[in-house]
């Protein structure tokens, strides 16, 4: 009522991750830390660019951070006493001097009036006077600007290069992480394309890494084949001429328009990783109860009848003549495995099949069982 059958069906290994990696700035490689083969964890440093200069110029901006603070902290604690109190001394002392010049172009107009000095000498004592009242009004301002202390813009404004640099210092750190490779994600590195000492270009390749995780196999089946796997099943899986054990990771729910079939994914032994190719060919051979009826026969008991057809020789008795006669069956081949078959016809219950020898007989011939 049934046979057991085992079919094959074909996918392909799923794509792998692979990545070329590289910097992204140019500059000379000093270090290449890892070698074909070595398996490495996600954030394994790789490879490392000459970085002396990123050094340099972040000390430099240091310093320059360190002025700007130490100016931004001037500006917030505003004028000393001290300067106030020289930028005070300082008008006072303006003050005199152009009283004393003031008191001095008075005796020279009169003398002037007088004829006792000439107009050249007079002028210079008129720009001296102009000169201390400029002087006096700068010193003023001076001081007025000290008491009333640091503007909020001009520390605005500092606190703002601070920033800046610190920006700059920033974004030079960022360059100098990655001056140095790090795996993406966890691998094998399948081929180092560079070594120490070469001066690179941005973008250049100097690692190759490939995943190292168990490998996918996307297979498709027939809807009532896919059914019956369950997540966690195990089955054989054929790569070329190996054969690697994988379990069943999931079955997709879409069926495809054009095939009909049904992706079920496998997931392969670890141990499968260095010896499959993204897109490479695997097979999966599943084992399926068909339900028919029919009757095994032996392969040599078939002949093949007319039009393609196959026969099968059944004994019918002539009672009248004590004998037996070579009477042909046709029968319809369901399946077939080693050396038998299952058939299916106008064979019955009880009947006696010729199962050897059938060359050497003719439908109607008079024969005696043994």
């Amino acid at each position: 009522d049934s046979y057991d059958t085992t079919r094959a069906y074909t996918g392909a290994i799923a794509a792998l991750r692979s990545s070329d990696l590289g910097f992204e700035r140019g500059g000379e490689l000093v270090a290449v830390l890892v070698k074909e083969g070595d398996r490495v964890a996600a954030g394994t440093p790789l490879a490392q660019l000459d970085i002396s200069n990123l050094q340099t110029q972040r000390q430099q901006l240091e310093a320059d951070q360190a002025r700007a603070r130490a100016v931004l902290s001037e500006l917030e604690a505003g004028p000393r006493v001290e300067d106030i109190a020289a930028a005070a001394a300082t008008v006072r002392q303006l003050e005199q001097e152009l009283a004393l010049q003031s008191t001095q172009r008075s005796r020279r107009e009169f003398l002037y009036e007088r004829g006792a000095v000439s107009r050249e000498e007079l002028d210079e004592f008129a720009y001296g006077q102009g000169a201390l009242q400029a002087q006096l009004d700068q010193a003023r301002s001076r001081l007025e600007e000290l008491q009333n202390g640091t503007r909020q813009e001009q520390i605005l404004a500092q606190r703002a290069v601070v920033q800046q640099l610190e920006a700059a210092i920033a974004d030079v750190d960022v360059t100098i992480r990655k001056s140095t490779v790090r795996s993406p994600f966890a691998g094998v590195v399948a081929d180092r394309q560079v070594d120490e000492g070469t001066v690179i270009g941005a973008g250049q390749s100097v690692v190759r890494l490939v995943e190292d995780a168990a490998p996918e196999a996307r297979i498709g089946m027939p809807v009532s084949v896919a059914n019956q796997l369950q997540v966690g099943d195990t089955q054989q899986v054929q790569l070329d001429s190996e054969t690697f054990t994988a379990t069943v990771a999931a079955v997709l729910p879409e069926v495809d328009a054009d095939t009909r079939t049904q992706v079920v994914v496998f997931q392969l032994d670890q141990a499968a990783v260095p010896r499959i190719n993204p897109g490479q060919t695997v097979r999966v051979e599943i084992a399926e109860t068909v339900p028919t009826e029919g009757a095994w026969v032996p392969i040599s008991a078939l002949t093949q009848d007319l039009r393609g057809l196959w026969s099968a020789y059944v004994l019918t008795s002539d009672e009248a003549e004590s004998a037996y006669t070579v009477q042909p069956q046709s029968v319809e081949i369901l399946h077939q495995e080693n050396d038998r078959a299952l058939v299916r016809g106008t064979l019955q219950p009880g009947d006696h099949i010729i199962v050897d020898g059938v060359h050497r007989l003719v439908p109607g011939q008079q024969v005696s069982p043994l």
